[in-house]
């Protein structure tokens, strides 16, 4: 190997660990920067200077606040949702096995249209990787089954085919696998309609 191929050699493995430590130097002077306290920036001559005087446009007064507690914004106040599940209606009476009971409030607030607990709810379900029989575009609805102790929405879902809806899937892995299920009653008051 020529010595000039291995000084470009050299060069470029050279490059990136100065780019890196130039990163890292940059990154550790805004760090500091950022921790800087206002009494480091602040001059000496405003320490001596009376309560409320203006130096160099800095008020050295010092103010009477209300505790943090008391500065958070309040939320109007929302009715709570029940956390029982609502009586069971003939519809929802004989539900497969494999979903889990608040699965039964779900069902309900589909069948009324509403109002869901998540704004997701009743969202187009697009079926991408083609797990369900393939529909036009808005056919599957999904809507968030709750899952006890979580804070978010979890991974259980029913998708629900047909408006209103014909076909249900549920899925409890986030649209990994689904598994169809029927509501009793409700292809009798179909065909009624």
């Amino acid at each position: 190997m020529s010595r000039r191929s291995r000084a470009r050699r050299q060069t470029r493995t050279r490059l990136p660990l100065f780019v890196l430590a130039a990163l890292l130097l940059v990154g550790a002077g805004a760090w500091w920067w950022s921790q800087r306290g206002d009494d480091a920036a602040a001059p000496t001559a405003a320490s001596e200077a009376p309560a409320g005087a203006r130096v160099a446009g800095r008020v050295s007064e010092v103010l009477d606040l209300p505790p943090v507690e008391q500065t958070r914004p309040t939320l109007p106040s929302v009715p709570d949702l029940p956390t029982a599940a609502p009586a069971p209606s003939a519809e929802t009476a004989t539900l497969p096995a494999f979903l889990p009971p608040e699965a039964r409030r779900t069902l309900t607030l589909i069948r009324q249209g509403g109002p869901f607990p998540h704004r997701q709810d009743g969202a187009v379900f697009q079926n991408r990787e083609g797990r369900l029989p393939r529909q036009g575009r808005g056919y599957y609805r999904e809507y968030t089954v709750d899952t006890p102790g979580l804070d978010h929405r979890g991974a259980r879902r029913i998708v629900a085919g047909g408006r209103p809806p014909r076909e249900y899937y549920y899925t409890d892995d986030h649209y990994e696998s689904f598994r169809r299920f029927e509501i009793p009653g409700a292809a009798a008051a179909r065909s009624e309609r």
